[in-house]
């Protein structure tokens, strides 16, 4: 076994031509104990502070500590439509209309709140489909809605039959369907699985279900800020995602979500209705309009008003994605994840299960591992290297574009190398 699978002085010169090498330097990058940088690869859980959020979080702070309530209605960022200014933020980043996108509460309540309006079991068609290594929170979500609905989540929630269950293709979808197609009236897929990193194929997949008019909702959590999306042009009927992970807004950070405009003036979607999805014009008219009115956009799905201190973060950060652009961070994100994959391939006795091409995967690679992945992951980090594992034998890296370098996979790799060979 190779002790050093990469060259650390051709990490440093990769880094050195990187034109968003630079982009470290806007976020606070946690040490190892003698002061050093870690080589932090957990940004798939967590993503790490932007320097910028500090100061929009004190001047949120100092502006309720001036202004009280006028601070709703007074100012450029006024608090009462900053939640609407932020998801235009979001459109690039997934690939929709502005009306189409909005921001409130967290991911699975978001799902349920979704769900609420989407999953519609009726006759024969009432299982809902999820992928293999779907997220758990997802699982139990999905369940809990059947068994709302009077069915038996046993029966009732039923996984895509994959031959190889890393690795979900188009085929596994269409043989899926042919035998259980009618019965399926929702799938509920994660764009990219939070296991395996495998970037789904929702471009091929969208039109396979829609032929057996299946909604199609997405989990967005592992793929937002991480891959390519075009939530309105695949037809998705809706989605959600936590900005915690990629978007870097901070732990248990406000969720965005997603809504195709075909379904906006759609009355006859139940949605579990509250005065901020209503017409900001009669929004304080609490006497004059009894019945809620809902708006002819994704925001017709909001029911209360956001936390101030939970938004500013993510408008600092999707600030951050609107100056250096989706299209340049994949770039680097393929170029970071193949130099990856070279030093996994020099290491014996590993190999990962996230697929290979490019497109088909965003910025985490699984590495299945010998022994104990909770016990490889506390030693990593205990170097400084901080990756994420899920037992029993699978270590997540996640190599993120805005604040990881070449230098720190070719430490990371060798740290890895370094354990294994002991």
């Amino acid at each position: 076994m190779t002790t050093q699978p990469l060259d650390l002085d051709e990490a440093a010169e990769l880094d050195e031509i990187d034109p968003l090498t630079k982009l470290r330097d806007e976020f606070e990058i946690p040490k190892r104990s003698d002061g050093s940088d870690q080589s932090y690869f957990a940004g798939n859980s967590l993503g790490l502070l932007p320097k910028r959020t500090r100061l929009a979080i004190q001047e949120a702070v100092d502006q309720w500590g001036s202004k009280g309530v006028t601070g709703h209605f007074d100012g450029e960022e006024a608090w009462y439509q900053l939640d609407e200014s932020i998801a235009g933020l979001q459109k690039e980043i997934v690939g929709c209309h502005t009306s189409e996108s909005g921001i409130m509460g967290s991911l699975t309540t978001n799902l349920h709140m979704l769900m609420a309006s989407f999953y519609r079991p009726e006759g024969k068609k009432r299982k809902i489909l999820i992928e293999p290594h779907a997220f758990p929170s997802d699982r139990y979500a999905v369940a809990a809605q059947v068994e709302w609905h009077g069915g038996d989540p046993r029966n009732d929630v039923v996984t895509i039959e994959a031959e190889n269950p890393d690795s979900i293709t188009p085929e596994d979808l269409d043989r899926t369907l042919q035998h259980q197609g009618n019965t399926i009236c929702l799938a509920l897929l994660g764009g990219v699985n939070y296991y395996t990193g495998q970037f789904l194929d929702i471009a091929t997949f969208a039109p396979l279900l829609k032929a057996k008019e299946i909604t199609i909702g997405l989990d967005l959590a592992h793929a937002v800020g991480n891959v390519p999306l075009e939530l309105h042009e695949w037809g998705v009927d809706f989605a959600s995602w936590c900005t915690y992970k990629y978007l870097n807004a901070g732990p248990g950070s406000i969720a965005g979500y997603f809504v195709h405009q075909q379904h906006h003036e759609n009355q006859d979607l139940i949605r579990l209705a509250g005065w901020w999805g209503n017409d900001p014009s009669t929004r304080f008219d609490m006497h004059g309009q009894s019945d809620f009115i809902p708006r002819p956009s994704a925001d017709s799905w909001k029911t209360s008003c956001p936390s101030l201190l939970a938004m500013v973060p993510l408008k600092a950060s999707l600030d951050m994605f609107a100056e250096y652009g989706m299209d340049r961070l994949r770039e680097r994100s393929i170029r970071l994840t193949n130099y990856f994959e070279k030093g996994i391939n020099a290491i014996t006795n590993i190999s990962s299960i996230t697929p290979k091409e490019h497109e088909r995967r965003g910025c985490q690679i699984s590495v299945r591992v010998s022994g104990s992945a909770s016990t490889l992951e506390q030693k990593l980090v205990n170097q400084g290297i901080v990756p994420d594992a899920r037992d029993p034998d699978i270590l997540r890296f996640a190599p993120v574009p805005m604040y990881s370098t070449f230098s720190d996979i070719a430490i990371g790799i060798e740290g890895l190398s370094q354990l294994l060979q002991n």
